[in-house]
């Protein structure tokens, strides 16, 4: 079955939070280490408003197996137009080019949305594949924060 990326719905949060409770406790895509509850991911969904802050997610017939958001990056009026992204493919996904479409996604969103003027993503060194991602996507690195969060007893 093909793959379908659309616009998030409430009842795709339970399947989000499993896949982003996984990467709390078993990656660095998040520095979160302790799991989140659905209550506390249901703030956070709320807070994605369209069409300035989108949430997508990506989906082989009813299967949730990932998604994408873009988020403020700072609270600070002046960065309005700056947005994060974040991509989360459940484990068992990898590999099927599902985070390039969704990402990918966002990209063409934020080109439509005129509150949007630049979007920026935070990448641990150690995640390889995000790395190469971002870069075959355009993305440069133009800096490196080193040892600013500790995870899984190393920094």
């Amino acid at each position: 079955m093909a793959i379908v990326v659309r616009r998030a719905v409430p009842k795709d949060l339970p399947v989000m939070l499993d896949i982003y409770n996984d990467e709390v406790l078993h990656g660095s895509a998040t520095f979160d280490v302790t799991p989140k509850t659905l209550e506390e991911r249901q703030v956070w969904f709320n807070a994605h408003t369209w069409p300035a802050r989108p949430l997508l997610v990506a989906t082989d017939g009813n299967c949730v197996l990932g998604y994408a958001s873009l988020s403020d990056y700072k609270p600070k009026e002046a960065y309005a137009g700056t947005a994060e992204i974040s991509v989360y493919v459940a484990r068992d996904a990898r590999g099927r080019r599902i985070g390039r479409q969704l990402v990918e996604a966002l990209i063409e969103h934020a080109k439509r949305e005129p509150s949007l003027h630049v979007l920026v993503s935070i990448v641990c060194a150690e995640n390889a594949a995000s790395l190469a991602l971002h870069r075959k996507l355009g993305f440069r690195e133009v800096g490196t924060l080193h040892a600013v969060g500790q995870k899984f007893g190393r920094y």
